[in-house]
């Protein structure tokens, strides 16, 4: 690499552009100054005096988008901040993220979400956008300040009581109804309360073998149906949460047949894992919607490969290893993902054939944006990779395979469900409007920013 003469410029050779032809890219003062056959950018004048980084072997995407990330802070630092999340979420190839509102105090006011807002905006690894809590404290009885939230500094578009569901129809709809007015999306985490007190895993063969009382598939299709048709009668945006049933797809698939404005996300870990994972009792595995069985990630494989589920989220739920380190029924639900999302991507989708680089760019980047409402302006995340458009940029390395070392990892938590396991895909760099956060893939802090283990500064 040369010597960086600016922060924001940068010159990438010889990169497989979405997976397929190779480029080289040229990035100026932040914007895609150029894109060219490979080999040819280098002799550019204006690439004399900008980073330059060999994308030989590597995947070129748009800077990945996260609808759904938990960053805990403000009231649960001890599990991950603003600032730890944030570098994680570089580190996995990320340029933006969406922050859940389950925090201490709840983002339920102008006030909290400003406040998230502004802690990621002074770390500087992504761009950070608060979700706005749909009722007060989470309680389902009260809306919250959704207009407050909406025309405040955090510009929020995104509402969501997740972690809870808004199991109330009448706020559900008030809710959907509000939200029209600044063109916003209610998030639904789809749990009907009643059919899953006190349930731990999935209901099936596996939690009879074990004993673990049992979440039904129907108590998130039940709210999916219910959400659906509010949703078509209000004329509104819906988003449904971390969908994980066949059954729910089916639903899905539905809505879509009759236009209605509905999409759906599928975290990695439902991808990926079932229910028979829970057998040894290892609450690492313990989330929330449950792992389901086998029959059910093949749906949802299948959903996201057709276009019925929109995105792939994350849904990163780093816990304090208090929170975990215990038996099966006192563990919290959720597991972390950020910086295993593109490896698991790419197991469960690119390399069985099932989508192709540019795919993940979809269902990665530009449709999560588009469904914030973060891809305009001069700023804009999920852009395509095209003259003129924001840099934002994340670089693969497709052949590499590695071992999950959770305490290696840029978050501040360790409970990843794959500790041990090699998957596929490394980011090796990522850029945020042309301003590298990793680089040889490490984390490079930026400036303000706190460096760790000895990452450039």
């Amino acid at each position: 690499m040369s010597p960086r003469t600016t922060t924001d410029s940068v010159l990438v050779t010889g990169a497989a552009l979405l997976g397929e032809d190779l480029r080289d890219v040229l990035v100026l003062d932040g914007v895609i100054a150029a894109i060219a056959d490979a080999g040819t950018l280098a002799a550019d004048p204006r690439a004399a005096d900008v980073r330059h980084v060999d994308g030989t072997g590597l995947v070129l995407l748009p800077g990945l988008v996260d609808l759904h990330t938990h960053l805990r802070e403000p009231g649960r630092e001890d599990a991950e901040t603003v600032l730890s999340g944030t570098r994680a979420a570089a580190a996995g190839g990320f340029t933006a993220v969406h922050a859940m509102a389950n925090t201490t105090p709840v983002a339920d006011t102008a006030g909290v979400v400003e406040q998230v807002w502004r802690l990621g905006r002074d770390a500087g690894w992504v761009d950070v956008f608060p979700v706005g809590a749909v009722s007060v404290g989470l309680e389902g009885t009260q809306l919250a300040e959704l207009g407050a939230m909406a025309t405040s500094a955090a510009r929020v578009r995104v509402f969501s009581d997740d972690g809870k569901c808004v199991h109330d129809p009448v706020l559900m709809r008030r809710a959907l109804e509000y939200v029209k007015a600044f063109d916003g999306v209610v998030a639904q985490h789809a749990q009907e309360p009643r059919l899953t007190e006190g349930a731990q895993m999935h209901e099936g063969v596996v939690s009879a073998e074990i004993g673990l009382r049992g979440w039904p598939a129907v108590a998130e299709e039940a709210i999916i149906a219910r959400d659906v048709l509010l949703a078509e009668h209000v004329g509104s945006r819906l988003h449904v949460c971390h969908l994980s049933t066949a059954g729910s797809v089916e639903i899905i698939r539905w809505a879509k047949s009759r236009g209605l404005p509905v999409t759906a996300e599928v975290t990695p870990h439902h991808l990926f894992l079932t229910d028979e994972h829970a057998r040894g009792y290892d609450p690492v595995f313990k989330v929330n919607p449950p792992l389901r069985t086998e029959a059910d990630v093949e749906a949802v494989r299948a959903g996201l490969a057709d276009g019925t589920i929109d995105i792939v989220a994350t849904d990163h739920a780093p816990h304090s290893r208090e929170d975990k380190d215990c038996e099966w029924d006192a563990a919290a639900f959720g597991m972390t993902g950020l910086e295993t999302a593109v490896g698991v991507v790419q197991a469960a989708m690119v390399d069985t054939g099932r989508m192709t680089w540019a795919d993940v760019a979809r269902v990665m980047s530009a449709n999560p944006a588009r469904i914030g409402r973060v891809d305009e302006g001069p700023t804009a995340q999920g852009r395509p990779l095209a003259v003129g458009e924001p840099a934002n940029l994340t670089l693969i390395d497709p052949a590499v395979r590695a071992v999950v070392v959770p305490r290696e990892q840029a978050t501040q938590s360790e409970n990843s469900p794959y500790r041990g396991a090699e998957l596929p895909g490394r980011v090796v760099a990522t850029f945020l409007r042309g301003r590298a956060t990793v680089l040889d893939a490490r984390p490079v802090a930026p400036a303000g920013a706190t460096a760790f283990d000895g990452a450039d500064a």
